[in-house]
């Protein structure tokens, strides 16, 4: 095997565990409404892998420090949570330096699509009544039942889902 396809398998295993971190941070947020620090830890640490790979490490951590202290600031404004701080800032690395403008437009039109679901859903919550017709002790159904209390009472929304789905469009599509 050359070096060549070595360092592209590399790169796709890099850039598959990552997605796949991006997707469990998501799900985890939905669920529990936290994201698993070590989730952020590890996608940062692809990230910065990759960055090495391409030679940009440099510039990606200086940008990604930027991005780091605008959402630590909104973190202190209470505009957003602890793990969305992280996980956005380990996206950010996650990224090629070039696409963390796309990443944060990408990441912002996400979340107005999640917030118009969710408010949707609350809507929908208030006219209905939860009766969950499978094993009412299943993980399914009790983050069913813990979604549905969620609504009704307007808890925060999941937004490591939007930064997720701004991470995997940009390295994807972008």
């Amino acid at each position: 095997m050359d070096i060549e396809l070595a360092t592209r398998l590399g790169h796709l295993f890099l850039l598959v565990a990552g997605s796949g971190l991006l997707v469990f941070a998501a799900m985890h947020d939905i669920a529990a409404r936290t994201i698993p620090n070590s989730a952020s830890v590890v996608l940062a640490l692809l990230g910065a892998l990759l960055r090495l790979q391409d030679g940009d490490l440099v510039v990606s951590l200086m940008l990604d420090g930027i991005v780091f202290a605008v959402c630590t600031a909104c973190w202190l404004r209470g505009w957003m949570g602890g793990g969305d701080v992280k996980l956005l800032s380990a996206a950010a690395l996650f990224v090629p330096h070039s696409l963390v403008g796309s990443l944060l437009i990408a990441t912002t039109l996400a979340g107005g699509l999640v917030a118009i679901v969710y408010l949707i859903a609350r809507l929908v919550a208030r006219h209905i009544s939860l009766t969950v017709h499978v094993n009412p002790r299943s993980f399914p159904a009790r983050v069913l039942r813990a979604e549905h209390w969620r609504l009704l009472r307007g808890t925060p929304l999941p937004y490591g889902s939007a930064i997720a789905a701004g991470a995997l469009f940009v390295n994807f599509a972008g």
